[in-house]
């Protein structure tokens, strides 16, 4: 739709109609105007001279009926030389399919049909347009997608609407496969809040002549909650009904386990009430013995990432780095588990254990809370490299079916143990977004939290991200880690990443 047109429609709407992707889908909420933008640009679409037919597919007559007038309602308001509506019926084997058909003076037509035709493999002229509204009730969704798709190959495009119908049904398979990364198609996603935050509430007044306040539209929004009830989620927030379990279960992960070690360091109040220089010693000689002789067996020649989910105390935090391999196979060569351990000592092991890493690609630490030091300080000390992330039910959303996907497609290897298996079991569906719940998952006393998940999931996602390696020339000087001969302490320096000095090249070990 023109930029001029634009203003008619509400900003969602408007983000929708200007989306000229090839295949596109959205997730919505009901009654929000979609289909209504939608009938806006296929009528422009069909009216050009440029243009092409636009065919609209659903699964009631109802709705098929509704498009088409809004259709002609908008061919009247772009003054579009159009007929009347046509209806017909066609004939297929022992169905009859009812049709309704606007013709333009540009010798394109918008053709609706009230269930799936099988003669849609017949079309898909050059620039042709098919529409799937509510794509999650029609029949064999996957079916009907096989035929659609052809209608690309010669500049056509393929627009899927729907409200979600349930957690397995093909549609929202569909939208967990596009934030997998396994489709390359556009994806939008409008609930009721999105929705009102753009003005749909002001939008229905100014239509219907009522007055507009905020504490009108607050008493109209719960009133539509409460009607909806109890589906209200998957109806005006679009949250798939029917989650439940583990969102990664036992037999999704224990395949993608090979033996690799789980090192550990736990803090005793002794080490956590020791003056600061005495930690940093006793956590040197951990880091010679345990960490160092694992970073020496790593795989010189490939890229590594690295993610880090933070605890202070009760919880773990761990550090998880991650090869990627010649054919993009993910790899966790090892895992650091810290508990109860102070900032300044993570730090210590964080930067050991990075500044070691082959081609460091890209690093991700969770800065929420009191993570948020730790992540300032990697970022101090690799710039760029280094996301503090704020975890959010966005984050999850985008970045866990990707995650998921690595376990389904077999591109991804995690260390073989227990708690890395039950932190993994413990993401779930909550509210339709794959995180993790409040309650803890063992170890012991209760005080695991999906730790180990959440780290390569973090590790997985740096490996994802646009981030390149670091092209350094050494300082010659350590940084913050242990020399082989001097064995400093691990405390950062002012000489670090892009400084240039003599001495001994610290690039291996």
């Amino acid at each position: 739709m023109a930029a001029g047109d634009a203003a008619i429609l509400l900003p969602y709407q408007s983000r929708w109609v200007e989306d000229r992707s090839a295949v596109k889908v959205i997730e919505k909420s009901r009654r929000i105007g979609l289909s209504y933008a939608e009938a806006a640009d296929a009528v422009l679409h069909a009216a050009a001279a440029g243009g092409a037919n636009v065919y609209y597919i659903s699964y009631d007559k109802e709705m098929t009926a509704g498009f088409i007038q809004d259709c002609a309602q908008w061919a009247r308001a772009f003054q579009a030389a159009a007929g009347e509506i046509q209806e017909s019926v066609l004939e297929q084997g022992d169905r009859q399919i009812l049709t309704f058909v606007i013709k333009f003076d540009s010798g394109h037509q918008i053709q609706t049909f009230s269930s799936n035709p099988r003669n849609l493999r017949s079309k898909g002229r050059p620039g042709e347009r098919l529409v799937i509204d509510e794509a999650a009730f029609v029949d064999d969704l996957e079916e009907l997608l096989k035929a659609a798709l052809a209608m690309t190959m010669w500049g056509g495009a393929v627009h899927i609407i729907s409200t979600h119908n349930g957690e397995e049904n093909p549609f929202n398979q569909l939208v967990t496969d596009i934030r997998a990364g396994r489709q390359d198609y556009a994806l939008h996603r409008v609930t009721l809040d999105d929705a009102l935050a753009d003005g749909l509430y002001q939008r229905i007044c100014q239509v219907t002549g009522r007055p507009w306040s905020a504490e009108a539209e607050r008493d109209w929004r719960e009133a539509l909650i409460r009607r909806y009830r109890p589906n209200e989620a998957e109806e005006l927030f679009c949250v798939p009904a029917m989650g439940g379990g583990a969102y990664l279960p036992r037999s999704l992960v224990e395949p993608r386990m090979a033996e690799a070690p789980v090192i550990r360091f736990e803090g005793d109040r002794a080490f956590n009430t020791a003056p600061e220089p005495s930690r940093a010693v006793q956590m040197e000689d951990w880091i010679r013995d345990e960490l160092l002789p694992l970073l020496a067996g790593l795989d010189r020649s490939r890229r590594h990432v690295l993610g880090m989910d933070f605890a202070r105390s009760g919880h773990l935090s761990v550090l998880a780095p991650m090869e990627i391999g010649a054919t993009l196979h993910r790899t966790v060569p090892l895992l650091v588990e810290l508990r109860n351990v102070p900032h300044k000592q993570q730090e210590q092991v964080l930067f050991a254990l990075g500044d070691r890493l082959p081609r460091l690609s890209g690093v991700k630490i969770d800065a929420t809370g009191n993570g948020s030091y730790i992540a300032e300080s990697a970022h101090d000390h690799w710039g760029s490299l280094v996301e503090q992330v704020m975890f959010s039910e966005s984050w999850y959303r985008e970045n866990m079916p990707p995650y998921k996907a690595a376990f389904e497609d077999g591109t991804i290897t995690i260390p073989q143990h227990d708690d890395v298996l039950e932190d993994h079991r413990a993401l779930r569906l909550v509210n339709g977004v794959p995180r993790l719940p409040r309650s803890n998952t063992g170890g012991g006393a209760g005080e695991r939290h999906g730790d180990a998940a959440v780290a390569c999931a973090l590790a997985y996602a740096a490996s994802r991200s646009e981030s390149a390696p670091i092209d350094y020339r050494a300082t010659g000087i350590t940084r913050a880690g242990i020399d082989a001969e001097e064995a400093p302490d691990y405390r950062a320096h002012a000489t670090g990443w892009g400084a240039v000095g003599g001495g001994v090249d610290t690039g291996g070990f």
